[in-house]
């Protein structure tokens, strides 16, 4: 489109935050000018983490923003939360080389939805503009290969059409059906399941632990510090370095605190625990968690029985937990189609990979439908469709 121009950024300081945001929406604040420029403002998405910021901009013939993508060159796969080490390696193996690539993503944050980002009185066809740019971008930088990760199913879609190749995974999200509250939820799975969700929820509170959802400006320092302290605690025993930063907590409370759910248990006085979750206009996203001792079921009370209370007082159609873990299975949640789409340089390369995702593709979808079975609602329930609004 002759009429539309692209170039990249180094940061988002540089994007008017009103101009981002009509691309982005407000449905996702993970897609928010003020959430990503928080990553990299306080050190945690940079180049010397191993995210440059190489944001693309496209704009019409007045200077417009019309379209954007969230992009950075990494050094890296860590942060990204779908797996390519084994790519690299092969790649590597074969005497290439895999790193520097190009990631669009939000840093961090395996949470679902566009990536693409249009505003909506954009001329037809600037998302598919925006595609060919982003590969146009990705050969003039002689990187190994571009990824698109967790975008929409319709954008994954369109990648695959222009050529991308396509990825699944899956989460485990719950889903609203109109539930009066948490009691009539739990009326919904089978009465096995309608115990073990009732003892987990005592016994997490045993011993005089107490729970908390806190939003706006009830956050202040203190749960700030110490959700800090919780997630460096979590960080250090399963991944070693921590990806974010204490000033970025400090400026998601200053922006976007009305958009934060935090969750905090407390014990004789102290804070032992807590969980991030952000509110979106359809669901209550959950982030990160974590934990000063050793508390049977706390976790289960903090991240899932919490967001889910929250999401019904709140109407939210979805909860969506994050990656990993078919134990929330048992607590409501089910298994989601996830999407990535790959543009790989090399045509060898692409080939490998390609017959790669032919196989995993199969098994994912086999073991998604394995675990459905696994569901705790009655049989009478049907929980197959989308929530009710």
């Amino acid at each position: 489109m002759t009429s539309l121009s692209a170039r990249v950024v180094a940061g988002l300081a540089e994007v008017p935050a009103e101009s981002w945001d009509a691309c982005a929406g407000s449905d996702n604040p993970f897609l928010s000018h003020a959430f990503l420029e928080a990553l990299e403002a306080s050190g945690s998405a940079t180049a010397r983490t191993g995210w440059l910021p190489q944001h693309l901009l496209v704009e019409d013939s007045s200077g417009r923003l019309v379209a954007a993508a969230p992009l950075y060159l990494k050094s890296h796969s860590y942060g990204e939360y779908v797996f390519d080490w084994g790519w690299a390696e092969a790649y590597l193996r074969a005497g290439g080389r895999y790193y520097p690539k190009l990631q669009c993503a939000v840093p961090f944050t395996p949470v679902p939805g566009p990536r693409l980002l249009v505003r909506p009185d954009a001329p037809e066809g600037t998302e598919a503009a925006l595609v060919e740019m982003l590969v146009e971008v990705a050969r003039r930088s002689g990187v190994s290969s571009l990824h698109v990760t967790f975008p929409t199913e319709a954008q994954w879609r369109a990648l695959g059409a222009a050529g991308f190749l396509q990825r699944q995974g899956q989460q485990f999200h719950w889903t609203n059906r109109g539930y009066r509250d948490f009691e009539d939820f739990l009326d919904a799975l089978s009465s096995r399941k309608r115990k073990q969700v009732r003892r987990e929820r005592r016994d997490a509170l045993a011993g005089g632990i107490s729970v908390r959802v806190l939003t706006g400006k009830e956050i202040t320092s203190r749960h700030w510090d110490a959700f800090f302290r919780f997630y460096r605690a979590t960080s250090d025993r399963k991944w070693g370095d921590p990806y974010l930063t204490r000033r970025f907590f400090d400026l998601l409370g200053e922006r976007l605190s009305d958009r934060v759910a935090l969750v905090m248990a407390e014990k004789d006085g102290a804070l032992v625990a807590g969980a991030l979750n952000l509110i979106g206009r359809e669901a209550l996203y959950g982030r990160n968690w974590g934990c000063l001792g050793d508390f049977p079921f706390l976790h289960f009370e903090c991240c899932y029985y919490q967001a889910i209370e929250f999401a019904i007082a709140r109407g939210l159609a979805r909860v969506e937990a994050g990656a990993q873990g078919p134990h929330k299975i048992q607590r409501g949640y089910l298994p989601v189609p996830t999407y990535s789409a790959h543009w790989i340089a090399d045509p060898a390369l692409e080939r490998a990979i390609a017959d790669f995702l032919r196989r995993e593709t199969r098994s994912v979808e086999r073991e998604r439908a394995e675990l459905a079975q696994l569901s705790p609602y009655r049989r009478d329930e049907d929980h197959s469709g989308p929530a009710a609004s």
